[in-house]
Formats: structure tokens, C-alpha cells, sequence
């Protein structure tokens, strides 16, 4: 069954829009954007659909088709957290209420609506989902309300949704790279002074994803003690740089003069960050000239830090890294997303992709004895919205 005929299945009517909002990878740049670094993701060709139409009240009724779930609440108890019946909103059902949360407390106005919506983008895979989810509702609202706000004002109220709703401590990256994707181009995202600039990708390269099977719970996970070790590091690094507002404020040189007063765990976060946004930098000057392997050699040391410094890779990624590495036709591969599970992205020669397919899927399954969902992707256009009636 469609999306259009889901929706006319469970709410009796025809929906009046349609949406859809992608996932992203990160080419690098991890775990930056909540230090003011500068990332390079890539929104991708897996998307939230969603068809909606007003309700005509303050009821907001939700179809989530992918977990055969639904739920209802009222815009004036979004504080609350609950459904109609006083029960605790179901945890996939916290984004699009916070999502309402965020647009109310900015000013702008959100009513009731029924929405179905279902998803090719693989959840806990560190492809941001849920980034989605809050990209596809917000332009929904926006499309139901009229209302005018460009794609940074909405994908900043989408992250305070997140991070004081929902209670994940993420950055910008992932709701700007669903709003503002463009095909064809990864996006250069300055996340302090939000200036971006979309870079073309070399035409004869393959972006390939490989989902390790392993999933993570990223509220219960350690990202929030990352984003506080790196908290911690600026507050000690003032001591010795009074100006400094976050680690975007410390060269590769500073910090290997002051990391020494740094506690162990605290120096390795810390490294990781500074490192990782000149890393960034090195890599769009490899994008303009074109020089591949740079960029892909960026990508592996990239991942090499996220493992031993920021410690959020796994065996089964470590392994994907490795297979890939040792693959015809692969310029570098890391992990992408938070960690702790999820993908690697690879960067591929088009011409060896379809056998790099195959080959890290049974390399994977002989040395894990886990099967990696493997596919290709495409640098896609950010989130639309289509007016059935």
C-alpha cells in the first residue's frame, strides 16, 4: 500500500499535501557541530514521505506506517508529553511534537493535522532519521499555517526541538543538511557564523553506505558526555586563551602547546575537535582540485580519530573501515553519524563500485558473521512539498 493510500486507509479522507525530507551522511567533519566547526555532509537519496491534512482543531493525530503505531495529542498539553488518554508519548512520536514545541515557542503558528509517514532511511544507522522526521514536519507546518521562515530558521528550531524536547544534545548539521541539500554537491557548512556553500562532488565518484546491523539508542548513548567532555576542555583551555568561546577557537598549534593541562579523557576529546575541523578545511581544498585520494586518505584518518581519541566506533565499524581499505577502487572510508554503531561511508571510484558492493558485503559477513546492508547513494535535493488539492 502507497503512502496516499495508507493515509486514506487509517484517516477515511484523502490527504491535501505531500512531503518528503532527506537523511544525510557526513563526508567529515564528526561531531563538530556542537563546538562550532565546520562539517561536510551530504543530504542523501533515502527520505521521510509524509502526507498530511488540517484536522480543523487542535488535534494532531500521527500514523507511523514503518512501526504500524499511531498516536494523538493536543497542541495545548505539548508541555505535558502525553496523549489524548494522559499516557507518555511513544519515543518516535517526541520529534514531531517537538518539532510543534519549537515552531510554538518561536512565534509561529502550528494547528492540528493527521499525518501518516514511512521511511527509507535505515533508523539508528547514524543516517539521521529522526533529522528527517523533524525537517518533513516542519515544512508541513509551515506549508498548513502559510507562515514565511527560510530553511536555516527551520532547521535551527528543529535542533531546540531536539535538544529540549527531546533531550538529545546534537548540533545543527543534520537539520541543515535535510533542508538545504542539493543534488550532485556536498554542502560546506560553517556551523558558528551558518554561511554554507554547496561544493560539486567529482562525477565519476560513488558514495556507498554499509550499515553495520549494529544499532545504537542516542538519548542512552554517550554522546551527551562527549558534547560535556568538550565543554569541559574550553572551560580549562581559558586559562591559558581568555577569548576562547568553544574549540573552534583553538589551531592544531595552540592546542599542542596547552593539551598537556588537560586531563587524559578531556585532552582526547578535545584533539579529536580540533583536529577533525582542520581536517575539514583540507578536504574541500581537495575537493576544488579534485585530488581524490587526498580527500580519502582525510576520511581515514578521519575515522582512526573518532576511534582512538572520541572513542565512538565500534569493532564491527573498525572492520568495515579495514575491508574497505583493502578494496580495488575505494579512495576512504569512516564512520558517519554519531557512532556507537550505524554506517561507514565510502568514497568509490564509480567504475569499481558495484563490485565494492558486493565485495565488503561478503568480506563483512565472513569476518563478522553479521550481513551489512550495502547500497549506493546519491546526493540529493534537500526537503520539498507537494499540494495535492
Amino acid at each position: 500500500m502507497d503512502l496516499i493510500s495508507s493515509f486514506a486507509h487509517h484517516f477515511g479522507k484523502q490527504p491535501t499535501l505531500l512531503s518528503r525530507a532527506p537523511g544525510r551522511v557526513n563526508l567529515l567533519g564528526e561531531h563538530v557541530d556542537y563546538n562550532d566547526g565546520l562539517v561536510l555532509p551530504v543530504a542523501i537519496d533515502r527520505t521521510v514521505r509524509l502526507a498530511a491534512a488540517p484536522s480543523g482543531d487542535e488535534i494532531v493525530s500521527l500514523f507511523a506506517i514503518d512501526f504500524g503505531e499511531q498516536v494523538s495529542f493536543k497542541l495545548s498539553e505539548l508541555d505535558a508529553k502525553v496523549d489524548l488518554q494522559g499516557q507518555p508519548l511513544p519515543g518516535w512520536a517526541l520529534y514531531p511534537a517537538g518539532v510543534a514545541w519549537a515552531l510554538n515557542a518561536d512565534g509561529l503558528s502550528v494547528s492540528g493535522m493527521q499525518a501518516a509517514y514511512t521511511s527509507d532511511v535505515p533508523v539508528g544507522a547514524g543516517l539521521s532519521s529522526s533529522a528527517a522526521v523533524d525537517v518533513v514536519f516542519s515544512i508541513t507546518w509551515q506549508a498548513i499555517g502559510a507562515w514565511e521562515a527560510d530553511r536555516m530558521r527551520l532547521a535551527r528550531l528543529c535542533q531546540l526541538g531536539d535538544n529540549q524536547y527531546v533531550g538529545i544534545a546534537c548540533g545543527l548539521m543534520d537539520q541543515f543538511a535535510s533542508a538545504h541539500g542539493q543534488e550532485g554537491h556536498a554542502l560546506y557548512f560553517d556551523t558558528r557564523s551558518l554561511d554554507w556553500e554547496a561544493i560539486p562532488l567529482p562525477s565519476d565518484v560513488s558514495i556507498v553506505i554499509a550499515d553495520s546491523g549494529i544499532r545504537r539508542a542516542l538519548v542512552d548513548s554517550e554522546y551527551n558526555e562527549r558534547r560535556a567532555s568538550c565543554e569541559k576542555a574550553v572551560e580549562l583551555l581559558r586559562q591559558y586563551k581568555a577569548d576562547i568561546q568553544s574549540l573552534r577557537d583553538i589551531s592544531p598549534q595552540e592546542f599542542a602547546a596547552y593539551c598537556e593541562f588537560l586531563p587524559p579523557v578531556i585532552r582526547q576529546r578535545a584533539e579529536h575537535v580540533v583536529k577533525e575541523i582542520a581536517r575539514v578545511q583540507s578536504a574541500v581544498v581537495a575537493l576544488r582540485l579534485n585530488e581524490k585520494k587526498s580527500f580519502g586518505a582525510l576520511m581515514y584518518s578521519g575515522h582512526a580519530s573518532l576511534r582512538d581519541l572520541y572513542q565512538v566506533s565500534t569493532p564491527e565499524l573498525d572492520a568495515l573501515v579495514e575491508i574497505a581499505r583493502g578494496l580495488s577502487g575505494c579512495y576512504g572510508a569512516r564512520l558517519t553519524g554519531a557512532g556507537f554503531g550505524g554506517c561507514t561511508v565510502n568514497l568509490v571510484d564509480e567504475s569499481h563500485a558495484p563490485k565494492f558492493m558486493r565485495d565488503i558485503e561478503d568480506a563483512y559477513l565472513r569476518q563478522v558473521g553479521q550481513l551489512a546492508q550495502v547500497y549506493l547513494c546519491r546526493a540529493s535535493a534537500g526537503a520539498c512539498l507537494e499540494w495535492l488539492s
